[in-house]
């Protein structure tokens, strides 16, 4: 289970110096498709969950989506599996049909839902032991040693609410064993699919727009990797910053820790809503390890195993989730107190 991030193209700090005190530990948590006990870290997996505790619940609103059928998570994962089992048949004249008869039964018979009224019941998305994630912390003095991340399977208002449980994993005697499902969920990719962990220690700084002007100026001159006899392609010339951007800073992917991910906005401050300390990135969940423009950071294991046929789950996405078509969520917590609010955003 093991996955290595190749070292980076560049020493970000031989190159620019002042970079050095920026440099923020993460943890790269590598989800691959697994079986996950409650007593493993996870994504999508069974939580170590009390079983006198109540199941959390979100109580709405949840807005009608006249555009989606929302279907139930069962039949979520009966038509990944369907899909699955297609895209491992050989394209040859032995299959004719896209499905066999018996998968195509099944799923004529799937059906969309009607969409929640009352409360529903939230999902588990992320299972974090501090064993396994050194720069796991609990916020204040907490003793806590297990951070449970849940979320609202519905758009509030363009993605899912997460909600945050930490807790001692020593004081779970005994384990819920059946917790209840929403009766339906808004899209399919709000759904992950149960995938193990390896995590993994890397370094990140921040984004190019969180830097100073002169240190924005210094990586957006070509003159700067030049003379660094860096090997940076040569399609980054016209944009040397990308270069710092995709391939030295911020890992994609699910992680603990490190820089906060920015892009579809600049760089706001994260505040703290209770007492107005600069958060903490704690979470990202995101829609995928890699993509076109950071392959680079694609672990040497995936690199070297073939790449199985769609619709199976990707090594780039083994969670299959999707967020506000292929962006991460991003959780941030506040330093000072286990209880004030965290908060989130989509980039």
């Amino acid at each position: 289970m093991s996955r290595t991030t190749p070292p980076r193209p560049v020493d970000i700090t031989a190159v620019v110096p002042q970079l050095a005190p920026l440099a923020r530990p993460a943890t790269r948590l590598h989800p691959r498709p697994g079986t996950p006990s409650p007593h493993e870290s996870s994504i999508g997996g069974p939580l170590l969950w009390p079983a006198d505790e109540p199941w959390p619940q979100c109580e709405g609103p949840h807005e009608w989506d006249q555009l989606n059928e929302a279907l139930a998570p069962d039949d979520v994962r009966l038509q990944r599996r369907i899909r699955a089992a297609r895209a491992t048949r050989p394209d040859d004249s032995t299959w004719t049909a896209p499905y066999t008869i018996e998968e195509w039964m099944r799923y004529q018979r799937i059906e969309g839902g009607p969409w929640p009224e009352g409360p529903v019941a939230l999902l588990p998305v992320a299972q974090l032991y501090a064993r396994d994630i050194p720069s796991l912390r609990p916020p204040g003095q907490s003793e806590a040693d297990l951070l449970q991340v849940l979320w609202c399977p519905f758009d509030h208002p363009a993605h899912p609410e997460p909600a945050l449980f930490w807790r001692s994993s020593a004081d779970v005697t005994e384990t819920l064993t059946a917790p209840p499902e929403p009766p339906v969920i808004q899209f399919p990719g709000y759904l992950p699919e149960p995938c193990l962990l390896a995590p993994e220690q890397i370094t990140e700084y921040p984004n190019p727009m969180e830097l100073s002007s002169e240190l924005q100026r210094r990586l957006e001159d070509w003159r700067t990797w030049q003379a660094a006899g860096a090997a940076v392609a040569p399609s980054y010339e016209p944009t040397p910053r990308a270069f710092y951007r995709n391939e030295l800073s911020v890992a994609p992917g699910w992680k603990v820790g490190g820089w906060t991910r920015w892009g579809l906005t600049d760089p706001v401050p994260r505040l703290c809503p209770a007492c107005g300390t600069q958060m903490d990135p704690l979470l990202t969940i995101a829609s995928a390890e890699w993509n076109a423009v950071t392959l680079s950071w694609a672990p040497y294991e995936d690199q070297a195993r073939p790449t199985p046929p769609l619709p199976a789950p990707q090594p780039s996405n083994p969670t299959m989730l999707d967020l506000a078509r292929g962006y991460d969520l991003q959780l941030h917590l506040c330093p000072a107190s286990p209880d004030h609010p965290y908060t989130y955003l989509v980039q």
